[in-house]
């Protein structure tokens, strides 16, 4: 086949697959809202509680139905957070939206369970330094906590989600082998998790470690659902959501604006953008559920209140294509 008609069969073979994903819509990975909570816990400026409400509300108003609200952690360590049960009693309920917080500890789920909450986040470090530095405890006490948490937590009416943290790279220890994942993962699946996170604390990962950590949780969690958590801050974050996607049916946590970060891990800059991500899904013919006008309109409002612009790009570029009036 000559040069000429070979690029025109490629040519036709793009069109037509545009055209088939333009014509269906496919139901999309669930996107799991994380911005009051991670994307807030790693920002100089705290804000007030009415003011997270209000931030709560608009996602609400953007499609967002699930919302990681706040963590029942010590104020001291993480001051942004120390109205955790104030946001929690002003949270406005909807049909269809359910909200998590982070509790690291027993005394954590007994706050998050006394403020109603619907699912609770309990870490899982893969990492015995950075776990001390983070919840001062090694891979094994917070397994025995992870435990303790889940039980009571599905006594109690919540779901539970365990997140493996730093499960791409450690600050403090380097690479992360995916054999310690797994052997941490199989020993998480013990504890009947609703459901498992894959997070990259530290925004180290690429997509060939989404791959094999996807293959590792399926094999050491067989049929429990799968969640990843991704920070942008070597620039790799979409094209991780993008191998998780490819990856088969998934939870994808986002942060409105890219805010956020880890308080305790150097140079962790914010989570992938709910609005960026939206719109990787939407162009390729996923439907999100989310109004990404909306969120571009709510990140701007977000860096008005933190005071500086957020790292979202969708807003500064524009959607594409453009709205019509």
């Amino acid at each position: 086949m000559a040069g000429n008609d070979l690029r025109l069969l490629h040519a036709i073979s793009a069109r037509r697959y545009i055209e088939r994903m333009a014509a269906q819509t496919r139901i999309g990975p669930e996107i799991v809202e994380v911005s009051p909570r991670d994307g807030l816990q790693n920002e100089a400026a705290i804000l007030s509680t009415e003011t997270k409400l209000q931030l709560i509300s608009a996602l609400i108003g953007a499609g967002a139905r699930r919302i990681e609200a706040t963590s029942f952690v010590h104020p001291r360590l993480v001051p942004q957070m120390a109205d955790a049960e104030q946001v929690a009693a002003g949270l406005p309920r909807a049909d269809g939206v359910t909200f998590s917080a982070l509790a690291l500890n027993d005394r954590g789920l007994d706050r998050a369970l006394a403020a109603g909450m619907d699912e609770i986040n309990v870490v899982v470090v893969c990492s015995e330094t950075f776990g001390r530095r983070n919840q001062n405890a090694g891979i094994d006490e917070m397994i025995a906590t992870a435990q303790r948490v889940a039980d009571r937590a599905h006594s109690n009416g919540a779901r539970i989600t365990v997140t493996l943290a730093a499960a791409f790279g450690c600050p403090f220890e380097g690479e992360v082998p995916a054999e310690r994942v797994l052997a941490i993962a199989e020993r998480v699946a013990d504890i009947q998790p609703d459901e498992l996170a894959i997070a990259d604390t530290i925004g180290v990962g690429v997509p060939a470690q989404v791959r094999t950590l996807a293959d590792v949780a399926t094999a050491a969690c067989p049929g429990v659902p799968l969640r990843w958590h991704f920070h942008n801050t070597r620039n790799t974050g979409y094209a991780n959501v993008q191998a998780a996607v490819d990856a088969g049916p998934t939870a994808i946590d986002a942060s409105v604006g890219g805010i956020g970060g880890c308080p305790f891990a150097p140079a962790a800059t914010g989570n992938v953008a709910t609005e960026d991500v939206g719109y990787l899904l939407h162009r390729q013919g996923f439907d999100s559920g989310l109004d990404l006008a909306a969120l571009t309109d709510i990140s701007r409002w977000v860096g008005e209140q933190l005071g500086a612009p957020t790292p979202a790009l969708l807003g500064r570029a524009g959607l594409f294509p453009p709205p019509t009036e």
